[in-house]
């Protein structure tokens, strides 16, 4: 039996996924492995480098800092969320992220990205926490029409949301057959067609392929959900999800929203201990 965490991105949505971690840190639960696509990339991939509360901690510190996350950092580098401050300054120096452990935990971590050239959804092994991983991290987080392309080893990638918003298929692929799923929307949520198509087709019109996956993306996403709840229905996966709509965007300057979204999480993993438990268990 190999236990698996799979966590959705969502942006500021992800800080209930950070709430659902931080309890399962507190609770001495871990994982076999694990994939995350975009913010559940970013703030899930601190359960393997053990840092409780980082994910909270540094979106609250720096939540009003315009180089953190502002269209000023947008205008100024081309990426909503600045590179240099996100991926070097915080990463390294501000509230460093514990690449040593994270290296060293035998959890398996995955990042899906979406390739430019095809719209298709990559999955990459960023177990080791390399400047490479590191890469296919801000990839994975790289929202379209507010982040520029991720080059790695001669090819360029976006959001991993494009492509698999919840990357449950690749984890069980994988032999993992215990799996929980944190999803950062309720159940029954219908996600509806991207308004900003017609935008992209005129700022990302070298992407065709990114395009078409922004077209097709609330299909591919509703037909996602169906299978999570048809897995879940079945005791294939256990899922934690918010019982409502968290009223957060991909992006969020107020601290109390960071705050209450971050606590919803704490809360639904509570509540979803005992019987999380029991299914990790086989019983």
């Amino acid at each position: 039996m190999k236990t698996g965490l799979v966590m959705e991105g969502g942006g500021m949505r992800g800080m209930f996924t950070a709430g659902v971690i931080d309890v399962f840190m507190e609770q001495g639960i871990t994982f076999d492995g694990g994939v995350g696509t975009s913010a559940g990339v970013v703030f899930g991939a601190n359960i393997k480098s053990l840092q409780h509360g980082r994910a909270i901690r540094y979106n609250l510190r720096f939540a009003k800092d315009k180089r953190y996350c502002s269209f000023w950092s947008l205008m100024k580098t081309g990426d909503i969320f600045g590179e240099r401050f996100c991926y070097q300054a915080i990463l390294h120096e501000l509230d460093p992220f514990d690449l040593k452990t994270y290296g060293k935990n035998p959890m398996v971590f995955y990042a899906c990205a979406t390739s430019t050239e095809t719209g298709k959804a990559v999955y990459r092994n960023v177990s080791r926490g390399t400047e490479k991983d590191m890469k296919w991290f801000r990839a994975s987080s790289s929202m379209p029409l507010v982040s520029r392309p991720v080059e790695i080893d001669g090819k360029t990638y976006l959001d991993g949301g494009l492509s698999d918003s919840v990357p449950l298929r690749f984890l069980e692929k994988k032999g993992y057959d215990r799996n929980v799923v944190v999803l950062t929307q309720p159940m029954n949520y219908i996600k509806k067609p991207n308004k900003l198509v017609p935008a992209a087709k005129i700022a990302l019109k070298e992407y065709p392929a990114i395009i078409h996956a922004m077209e097709v993306r609330h299909e591919k996403y509703n037909r996602t959900y169906r299978y999570i709840r048809r897995q879940e229905e079945a005791g294939n996966c256990f899922v934690i999800r918010p019982k409502e709509k968290l009223g957060i965007g991909n992006i969020c300057h107020d601290t109390e929203l960071l705050v209450r979204t971050y606590e919803a999480g704490r809360a639904a993993a509570f509540e979803a201990l005992p019987a999380m438990k029991r299914y990790l268990a086989g019983e």
